[in-house]
């Protein structure tokens, strides 16, 4: 049963019923079906109230409409058209010069949103055009934006990793439990953070030295602008542009890793700097405010009723003895716990084809979490790999996410096969990072135990 109810939600996935509403009905269903068949106690159920409680008191979750506010805020401020333009005039006769500001305005404004699908579908709109009409190849202007619009996965301060350590908090007490731990720590979101700043500047470094070599070796590909113009008028207004959005991004992760505010308080700091950045570059209108509180009302509402609905999955599946079958079938496996982390690092790079990052966080990391973490992974490491292993397959062809968000942007004339090819350095690039982080743990778990020591 349990495998079925598995099944059962792939294929209603497939057919297009909305994610949240699937996983609670095909749950409901199974749960029926169980209880006829004697294979279900119904009391499993009666947990689902405290369940929604729960959520709606959560303190942490609460982080997740202001972070999703203050993205969408700043995207309509047009900070990242405004930043690119005078990056790429300061860059301007340097090989890759456009293609390194592309990644370095992704890289802040994905740690100013968070959201990938936003930047992904704002870069692609600010910079594509610019890119191709200064001679840029199609390959690596879009490669380069999805890569850039991905960053908002790894790079705190990010809705992600606040949705993602929260259920890894909960998995970990799981785990502890089972091994007779019955104090069990939590994972807080500064420490996510933490350990996910130190392999986010990773990752953008190797993303800019590609650009630099690959200028270097096929100058074709990436011409440099020889156009006239003020350098030092470019530099003010760059420092006067980026200060806003840095000051931003220092005080939300700033506060939250020195343990001055919490995620929620920092949060609102944030929000309230989003609306000041935007008041101050005149795009602060009533007409804007009501659109981007009805976009934060919308993506809210999707993120908590997949939430609901995975909580209710997650109950009947426990139900069905599920999550024994899982721990008994990872524990079973060959090569221990490595073994088991590589098959699940497999399976959630391929759900990710099919499965947003948070439909796989509600869905399938409180099952497969408790197990791992039980055999003695770091919670904080564990959930980085997630992170970046999710990012990856948002950027593999022919399923993921943000090549999609990229082709709905871009010109007809462009083909979606430059987009795949584009995109393919950039995946290595990933892959190297992820072995990296498995080979040394500690550039994961190092800057989590210097702020948050003991």
């Amino acid at each position: 049963m349990a495998f079925g109810l598995f099944v059962a939600i792939g294929l209603a996935l497939m057919a297009g019923f909305p994610v949240a509403f699937t996983l609670a009905g095909v749950a409901l269903i199974f749960a029926g079906l169980g209880m006829l068949t004697g294979h279900f106690d119904p009391v499993f159920l009666e947990a689902f109230p405290n369940r929604i409680f729960g959520i709606m008191t959560n303190e942490t979750l609460i982080a997740v409409p202001i972070f999703v506010f203050m993205g969408v805020m700043l995207e309509r401020s047009k900070l990242a058209d405004q930043l690119l333009q005078s990056l790429a005039q300061l860059m301007r006769g340097t090989p890759g010069g456009l293609g390194m500001a592309v990644v370095i305005v992704g890289a802040m404004m994905a740690a100013s949103t968070g959201i990938v699908g936003a930047t992904v579908v704002t870069m692609g709109l600010i910079s594509l055009p610019t890119m191709l009409r200064k001679g840029y190849s199609p390959e690596i202007s879009t490669g380069t934006i999805c890569a850039a619009g991905t960053l908002g996965q790894i790079i705190p301060p990010s809705i992600v990793l606040v949705m993602l350590a929260d259920v890894l908090s909960n998995a970990y007490q799981q785990a502890q439990l089972r091994m007779g731990n019955y104090s069990p720590e939590t994972v807080s979101v500064g420490e996510l953070f933490a350990g996910a700043l130190v392999p986010g500047l990773i990752l953008v470094a190797t993303y800019l030295l590609y650009i630099v070599i690959l200028a270097r070796i096929r100058p074709g590909l990436m011409p440099p602008d020889r156009a006239e113009g003020d350098e030092q008028v470019s530099v003010r207004r760059l420092l006067v542009l980026a200060s806003g959005p840095l000051a931003l991004i220092v005080a939300v992760l700033g506060s939250i890793l020195k343990g001055i505010a919490t995620p929620t308080e920092a949060a609102a700091v944030g929000a309230m700097g989003a609306m000041l950045l935007a008041l101050i570059s005149g795009h602060l209108t009533l007409e804007t405010l009501k659109d981007v509180v009805y976009r934060t009302t919308r993506i809210t509402a999707m993120v908590f009723m997949i939430l609901i609905g995975a909580s209710l999955f997650s109950l009947v599946f426990r139900g069905f003895g599920g999550d024994e079958l899982i721990a008994d079938f990872l524990t079973g496996l060959p090569g221990g716990v490595v073994t088991a982390m590589v098959l699940v690092m497999l399976v959630m790079f391929l759900l990710g084809f099919v499965l947003d990052f948070i439909e796989i966080t509600f869905v399938v990391v409180p099952i497969v979490g408790p197990v791992l973490m039980a055999m003695g992974l770091d919670p904080i490491w564990l959930g980085v790999m997630i992170a970046l292993n999710l990012q990856t397959s948002f950027l593999t062809p022919p399923f993921g996410f943000s090549l999609f968000y990229l082709r709905g942007v871009c010109p007809d004339s462009l083909p979606t096969a430059a987009i795949y090819r584009g995109v393919i350095p950039f995946i290595a690039i990933q892959v190297l990072v992820l072995a990296l982080l498995a080979l040394w743990p500690q550039l994961v778990t190092w800057l989590p135990g210097v702020v948050y020591p003991g």
